[in-house]
């Protein structure tokens, strides 16, 4: 098979796929003739052919998917308009804990936040996919240890953790985070499409040792003062 055709395969299945498709699926195609780090190449041509588009070939952490461009996202919302799912405070605080802090305990994150976690809230974040049990703590009551998902990753368009926006105390890129929260589609599809990368410049900011994320005031900076006492009465 020529380089075309076999780039007419790729582009059909991955098209064609409901969720991201690894390389090592993707081989399959081929019966195992060519091998990864073709089809590397082959994607990464893909991608270039796909640039100017308004569609495009991006990798995630479950593997290659098609998107629509976040441009292109007012013009699709005419078409289906859906608002973003909203998280409380209380869940964004959490889920951000966890993300940045990750693997950490209820007890964890309840030092960081000094006040209990809602045990619906914890629900809500594994329901939807983002936060899962990896093990337990070896101490008193062995209390489970949660960390982000690949499904976390993949709704927010990214490839690894390593690509989250560093937080410090005082960084306005802190407020990042629920950007790219609200940029998730609904049901963890790729519905619109939006790129997290396309949210912010990376940053580099240094975090002191030991030094907690002022999260309370980071991932939820467009929330109203009553918003915020009625998050704190129902989903602290």
């Amino acid at each position: 098979m020529n380089t075309v055709d076999a780039k007419r395969v790729l582009e059909t299945a991955l098209i064609c796929a409901p969720q991201p498709v690894t390389v090592r699926e993707l081989r399959l195609l081929f019966e195992d003739a060519l091998g990864s780090d073709t089809l590397k190449i082959l994607l990464h041509e893909l991608q270039q052919e796909w640039s100017q588009r308004g569609v495009e070939l991006v990798h995630v952490a479950s593997g290659w998917r098609f998107q629509s461009r976040p441009e292109m996202r007012p013009y699709l919302d005419r078409l289906q308009p859906e608002k973003p799912a909203r998280y409380t405070r209380a869940a964004l605080e959490t889920l951000a804990i966890i993300a940045y802090r990750q693997p950490v305990t209820r007890g964890d994150i309840e030092d960081i936040r000094g006040v209990t976690v809602n045990s619906l809230i914890v629900k809500q974040l594994e329901d939807r996919g983002w936060i899962e049990v990896i093990g337990h703590r070896e101490t008193v009551g062995r209390p489970a240890l949660f960390a982000t998902t690949r499904q976390f990753l993949d709704d927010l368009g990214l490839q690894s953790l390593d690509q989250l926006p560093m937080l410090a105390s005082s960084s306005p890129h802190a407020e990042v985070l629920e950007s790219l929260v609200a940029s998730a589609a609904p049901g963890g599809g790729t519905k619109a499409g939006v790129q997290a990368q396309a949210f912010f410049d990376p940053v580099e900011v240094t975090v002191p040792d030991g030094a907690v994320p002022d999260i309370a005031d980071a991932v939820n900076a467009e929330l109203t003062a009553e918003r915020f006492l009625r998050d704190d009465q129902e989903g602290a």
